[in-house]
């Protein structure tokens, strides 16, 4: 069995111990299809948070899209939803449920712990005790609560969360243009590798160290040779600051609520998340599957379920 994953950009996929993340932006022609079909042949438990991809009308065209595409590939798959349970048609309760997932399976483990999922777009900060009243938690609730902060390691543009930079002394203003990503800023940095940076880039062009300044440059409406490599590195600098304070302020209001026993990290963020703030890789616990973790998640619940 396979578990899958499918966001609005990313279709990550866990199959066996390894970890298959394909960019697959749900707003523009999909390929969804075509790049579960090298699955084939398989049975596949599924998570979502696709369905607010503004390439559907609502959710539950989207939820429609999603499920209608998966059954297409997988005639028995099954579908996780926010009420717990595994459901084998279209119903409103699928709607970003992958988070979810990891908590159903982590709190088997953990019974007390705090979930940090960080991952290309958002952060999921969990209380795994209070499950079962999490159950059937929209999104805009959990942003309410403090439980989903919408910042992540590759897709955050610049702009959202930090507007200015001191360069050559002087506090820039940031432009609010998407022209460099939370993606560019970490490769610059070094948090993240090559093979980490899975989305497109938002000038279209490659992930090198160069295109990476020159899209950080641009923040300032500067070429790189009129502000140099420093002044790139100091717009990245600048939104690391940011989002760091952001999600670990969010973590640490969570950890005060709930008195957890342990702080557990998972996603492309999980190493330095979990040094920030003193807790538990999960990818040094599950391995690599834990940056994909609700695709894992979703497949051991599932395990279960068929038992």
């Amino acid at each position: 069995m396979i578990g899958i994953d499918i966001g609005g950009a990313n279709l990550k996929i866990v199959a066996g111990s390894d970890v298959h993340i394909h960019y697959c932006p749900l707003w523009r022609e999909s390929h969804l299809v075509d790049i579960l079909a090298k699955y084939r042949g398989t049975d596949a438990a599924v998570v979502m948070s696709g369905e607010l991809a503004d390439g559907f009308f609502n959710k539950i065209e989207g939820i429609t899209y999603i499920v209608r595409s998966v059954l297409q590939i997988f005639p028995d798959a099954l579908f996780y939803g926010i009420d717990g349970s595994f459901h084998t048609e279209i119903c409103p309760e699928l709607a970003a449920a992958n988070w979810v997932a990891s908590v159903g399976y982590l709190r088997e483990i953990y019974p007390n712990g705090v979930l940090l999922d960080i991952g290309s777009t958002t952060a999921d900060i969990i209380p795994l005790a209070k499950f079962q009243e999490l159950q059937g938690m929209t999104d805009i609730l959990r942003l309410q609560l403090g439980y989903l902060v919408y910042t992540g390691m590759l897709r955050t543009p610049i702009a959202t969360l930090v507007n200015s930079a001191v360069i050559d002394g002087v506090a820039t203003p940031f432009s609010t243009e998407y022209f460099a990503c939370s993606g560019d800023a970490h490769y610059i940095l070094g948090h993240i590798t090559d093979a980490e940076y899975t989305t497109a880039t938002p000038d279209g062009k490659n992930v090198t160290h160069e295109a990476c300044l020159r899209r950080l440059a641009r923040t300032v409406c500067a070429d790189l040779e009129e502000i140099g490599e420093l002044g790139a590195v100091a717009v990245a600098q600048a939104f690391w600051e940011a989002q760091r304070t952001l999600v670990c302020a969010a973590v640490a209001k969570v950890v005060a609520d709930t008195v957890p026993d342990d702080v557990l990290v998972g996603g492309i963020g999980s190493s330095m998340f979990s040094s920030l703030l003193g807790g538990t890789d999960l990818t040094a616990v599950i391995g690599t599957q834990a940056i994909a973790l609700p695709a894992f998640a979703v497949r051991e619940l599932a395990k279960n379920h068929i038992k």
